[in-house]
């Protein structure tokens, strides 16, 4: 009866434990390091959106104003001879005075005619969404005073979306993360 022994022969190939351990503790150094960097990134590119969101719609209420007559989108109703079913003063007038073609006096149609012949001011057929939130939530206020003082009284920014004066045309993100008021902008 033969008992075979094994041994260690010095040309075997493999990693010791502690080897293995040295290599995960390394990847774990650089994925602590690395991880954060790509989660600000997405918040950078989130803020550049709304950015140039907030610069786009504040471009096409100022392009509206000056087309009708001193007035801003949905200070008057685009309601009347077109497509339009918005009174003044409402989310829904805005919107479409501002996605619909229109003539001077605000009323709103689907379709370019030599009355309506103004607009429309925005490329999609809809408000855009907020990307910091992901909201298109629009409150209508008539204070002629939109900023954060004035706003104060009508919420703190935590329900989204979009906030817009027909008597002022300022356009704001009613965006507070707890961080960065959005507000302001």
């Amino acid at each position: 009866m033969e008992v075979e022994v094994s041994v260690w022969k010095g040309n075997q190939k493999g990693f010791t434990l502690v080897e293995l351990l040295i290599v995960v503790i390394i990847l774990a150094v650089l994925a602590a390091i690395v991880v954060p960097q790509f989660g600000s990134s997405t918040a950078e590119a989130k803020e550049a959106a709304l950015r140039s969101t907030i610069t786009e719609m504040r471009n096409a209420i100022e392009l509206y104003y000056h087309q009708h007559r001193a007035s801003y989108p949905g200070a008057k109703a685009s309601s009347g001879a077109g497509d339009g079913t918005g009174a003044a003063g409402t989310e829904a007038a805005f919107t479409e005075q501002l996605i619909y073609y229109s003539n001077a006096d605000g009323a709103t149609n689907k379709t370019r005619t030599p009355v309506f012949k103004y607009g429309p001011y925005l490329k999609k057929q809809d408000l855009p969404v907020n990307p910091i939130d992901d909201l298109q939530t629009l409150t209508l206020l008539k204070t002629g005073d939109v900023g954060v003082g004035s706003l104060a009284s009508t919420g703190d920014g935590t329900t989204g979306g979009w906030w817009v004066d027909t008597v002022s045309g300022k356009f704001i993100a009613n965006t507070n993360d707890g961080t960065t008021d959005y507000r302001t902008w």
